[in-house]
């Protein structure tokens, strides 16, 4: 067996202390972490993920931190909002390291501070707000969170990149409540679109009848106009045929008084006929006695005008009686 010398011994000795020299310098940091380094307790400066190098025996590793981001549950707790609501809300922060030296010298148990901090900042941002506000606003709630707490931890070197609020549960009786005044406006909001539809229905159907009855006086006044007009053309026809008759009379021509007494006399003996208030017409004549009728009024036109332009008169024809005619009320 060999015997160690003290060379042999010597040289043994300081392998171990080169081998622990260089375990004691070389460092090696992951992704995602941040090492402090400590020389006799102070703080010098931050490791980087990777290789690095320190003084052995001089300097020191002192906190690890993570500088990922981080998520941190907020656990539920109970909230008094402005109008004297109570309620419970919970959410969730999301944060990061960004300076590994302040979080780690700054605040002692850094979760924990993020966590109270965000607790508190729920309970005065949703004690400022009614219920109705709350519950409708949770965007606003978010937002005003953030602002407060990153604000807050800036110091720490956190940065705090999202608080969202999970779920807000208001009492069972306010529940029922607030379904009730949604059922009650609801209800309400369908009432006056009932009204405003009848309303409205109402409206179309006055103004429809208020055009048809424009339409119909229109219509009327068109129709009576065109009435009076035709009215007044027979009346022009009339006069233009009675002028003609006259002028023929004022001629001598007999004929044109036979036709003119007979046409009235027919027209007339139509009249009768058509009457509404006889049920019975009694007319015991023949059709000559139309005849010598008009042969009567014929001689009584020679005798007014004389023999000028008449010709030699001719015997006079007998008269005959114009026919009894009774009328025979309704009964």
């Amino acid at each position: 067996m060999a015997v160690l010398t003290g060379f042999s011994i010597t040289i043994i000795i300081l392998a171990v202390l080169v081998i622990l020299t260089l375990v004691a310098g070389i460092k090696t940091v992951p992704q995602g972490y941040g090492y402090t380094v400590e020389r006799f307790g102070r703080y010098t400066r931050t490791l980087t993920p990777g290789l690095n190098l320190i003084v052995p025996f001089i300097d020191q590793v002192g906190k690890r931190i993570n500088i990922m981001e981080q998520v941190l549950d907020v656990p539920t707790q109970e909230v008094i909002t402005k109008d004297n609501a109570s309620v419970e809300a919970d959410a969730v922060a999301f944060y990061q390291v960004l300076n590994a030296a302040k979080a780690a010298y700054q605040v002692a148990n850094l979760e924990l501070a993020i966590l109270n901090l965000t607790m508190t900042n729920i309970r005065s941002v949703i004690g400022s707000m009614d219920l109705d506000e709350m519950l409708s606003n949770r965007d606003a709630i978010n937002e005003r969170l953030l602002r407060v707490v990153d604000n807050a931890v800036e110091p720490w070197g956190i940065k705090v990149t999202r608080i969202e609020i999970k779920d807000i549960q208001p009492p069972a009786d306010l529940v029922a409540a607030m379904a009730r005044q949604m059922k009650a406006e609801r209800d309400k909001r369908a009432q006056v679109l009932e009204a405003e539809g009848q309303r409205n229905a109402q409206i179309l159907k006055a103004e429809g009848a208020k055009q048809a009855a424009i339409l119909e006086a229109e219509g009327e006044r068109e129709a009576a106009y065109r009435q009076a007009e035709a009215r007044e053309r027979l009346a022009e026809a009339e006069a233009n045929a009675t002028r003609a008759v006259s002028d023929a009379i004022a001629g001598g021509n007999v004929e044109a008084i036979n036709y003119f007494v007979a046409q009235k006399y027919t027209e007339a003996m139509a009249s009768i006929g058509t009457a509404k208030n006889a049920k019975v017409v009694l007319m015991p004549m023949e059709a000559s006695s139309l005849i010598g009728t008009l042969g009567g009024i014929g001689e009584i036109a020679r005798s007014v005008f004389g023999k000028d332009g008449l010709g030699e008169s001719e015997e006079p024809r007998p008269v005959r009686s114009t026919p009894s005619i009774r009328n025979e009320p309704e009964s």
